[in-house]
């Protein structure tokens, strides 16, 4: 079922319209009861009811906002013409917000590609596009909206890792924009047939479910050393590389290559260490 546009008039032409009319009735009323009385007045009466009745036709329409009317039961169209408006005084209507609306899922607990228990939750931004199938295609769209959304999170967190192991594989919390996509489609498809749009989703809560967060923050703890170590025992070569370079160019020192095994590794010991080094001194000759 596709929205249409109601049938209905400008409010304040019709309203001007009525009341001359009432005035009116009103008036040859007035004009024909005297003391012969005329028969047809009695009948105009009738007519003030009517224009009474008619009066129930009008409504209000708001700025975004649409008003779903129906004839007996059947879709007669979608009003979204703000203003005073007039229509058809049999038809019900229910007003229908077309403002962009956004919502918190709560933290659900799920498990990710890895298997490992994640605590994840998002934040949807959403509107109404289709008033006829936000109504009448589902039971009630609000609720519709926010449970599959819900299960769009549940479903897209079983499609990642919560940390990718190499660079080549997306993860939840080092791809968000790649995630944040991902899940704005899985809602699209679940909200296909309930007039809804999806204008923005993403992460707002991630983090490792409380029986593992503290075995998982030891684990990136050490993959932040071995890291780091790496990183140090390439500039520490470097450095060693350039040294034995710069006493070799200026005619220091020359040293055989036992001599050189010995000076690598007491630099190596020097620059990668974590603690600081107690020098010795050699105040004996270079060589026996």
């Amino acid at each position: 079922m596709n929205e249409r546009a109601a049938a209905s008039l400008p409010g304040i032409p019709t309203i001007i319209a009525m009341l001359v009319l009432l005035a009116l009735i009103a008036g040859w009323v007035f004009a024909q009861i005297g003391p012969g009385g005329n028969p047809a007045a009695g009948g105009a009466v009738v007519l003030i009811p009517l224009v009474a009745f008619l009066a129930k036709g009008f409504f209000q329409v708001q700025p975004n906002q649409g008003q779903v009317m129906q004839l007996f039961g059947k879709y007669a169209g979608t009003e979204r013409r703000e203003g005073l408006r007039w229509t058809n005084p049999f038809y019900s209507r229910r007003p229908v917000s077309l403002r962009v609306r956004n919502f918190e899922s709560s933290r659900l607990k799920v498990n990710d590609n890895d298997g490992n228990p994640i605590e994840i939750a998002a934040i949807v931004v959403w509107q109404v596009i289709d008033t006829a199938e936000a109504v009448f295609c589902v039971d009630d769209y609000e609720n519709f909206v926010q449970i599959q959304s819900e299960s769009a999170l549940r479903q897209m967190a079983q499609s990642y890792a919560y940390d990718a192991h190499d660079d080549r594989n997306p993860s939840l919390r080092s791809h968000g924009e790649e995630v944040n996509n991902h899940l704005r489609q899985e809602i699209e498809a679940r909200l296909n047939k309930a007039g809804v749009q999806v204008i923005e989703s993403r992460i707002s809560h991630l983090a490792y479910a409380q029986e593992i967060a503290q075995a998982m923050l030891q684990r990136q703890q050490a993959g932040a050393i071995v890291a780091a170590r790496e990183r140090i025992v390439e500039g520490a070569v470097g450095m060693v590389a350039l040294a034995l370079d710069q006493l070799r160019a200026q005619g220091v020192v020359e040293l055989d290559e036992e001599r050189k095994a010995a000076m690598v590794s007491n630099l190596l010991v020097v620059l990668c260490g974590d603690r600081a080094t107690q020098p010795v001194v050699n105040a004996g000759s270079l060589y026996h």
